[in-house]
């Protein structure tokens, strides 16, 4: 893999607000207590419980970076719900160099996206047009797991910074694993991926940097030590003994 990193550092270069919320979130806290997260390899998987701030940070990230908020590329500018945080405001980024390439991939909002690249393919002066960079076909047009991985074979470049928050949510195991075959594509092409995923299949990708979001900070894992691949695996190993245990009365 060739580790190229074009964010190196994820750095809380100023203080938040006494009355933040922000401050209550264990990937805050972390950054409050250790002031930065270093970021090592070619993909960094962001993975941990819902509340811990994973999805916060990356979109965080993000925004920092001058990412639309609600995804896509830094030439994406609409908004249709003013849903992110103001962290982005108080972060640093550490940088190495600068993509030829980026997009920010956020699961819940993508089908805003969507629509955005359809009003735009409207304007009669893009030409060619702007769907031509997504497969040509409308990703309206097809299922979400197939416009989320049309998205990444046909517009994902290469020499790019790829963030990507929770892409797993609309693939079915066999896609994820497509997923990660165009990841190491990617990654041999000069590109830097920034995930936060619940996804245990999509977390062992081979060599990746692996950080654990718990209500104690941030931890630097072996995907194996994670509580998603630990839990999935004692399920998948008894799922009878597991449903005794959760059904009990």
């Amino acid at each position: 893999m060739n580790d190229h990193q074009y964010i190196r550092e994820v750095i809380l270069s100023r203080p938040l607000p006494e009355d933040s919320y922000l401050r209550g979130l264990p990937a805050v806290q972390h950054l409050m207590k250790n002031r930065s997260l270093p970021l090592t390899k070619a993909v960094t998987f962001f993975v941990g419980e819902n509340g811990t701030g994973k999805s916060t940070l990356i979109e965080a990230v993000a925004a920092a970076y001058g990412f639309n908020p609600e995804g896509g590329s830094k030439n994406f500018h609409f908004s249709t719900n003013q849903s992110h945080s103001e962290l982005w405001k108080y972060l640093t980024l550490s940088k190495s160099s600068f993509p030829k390439d980026g997009f920010f991939l956020r699961a819940e909002s993508f089908y805003n996206v969507a629509s955005n690249i359809d009003e735009l393919d409207q304007d009669t002066l893009l030409a060619p047009p702007l769907l031509n960079s997504y497969g040509g076909v409308s990703l309206h047009r097809q299922s979400h797991g197939e416009s989320f991985l049309a998205l990444v074979q046909n517009r994902f470049w290469g020499n790019g910074l790829y963030i990507m928050d929770e892409p797993e949510a609309a693939l079915s195991p066999t896609r994820i694993l497509t997923l990660m075959v165009e990841l190491q594509a990617l990654t041999k092409k000069a590109s830097q991926f920034i995930i936060a995923t619940h996804s245990p299949i999509l977390m062992s990708f081979p060599g990746a940097q692996v950080y654990e979001f718990t209500q104690g900070g941030i931890r630097a894992v072996d995907y194996r030590e994670t509580e998603h691949y630990q839990l999935t695996r004692r399920f998948l190993e008894n799922p009878e003994k597991m449903f005794r245990y959760l059904f009990e009365e």
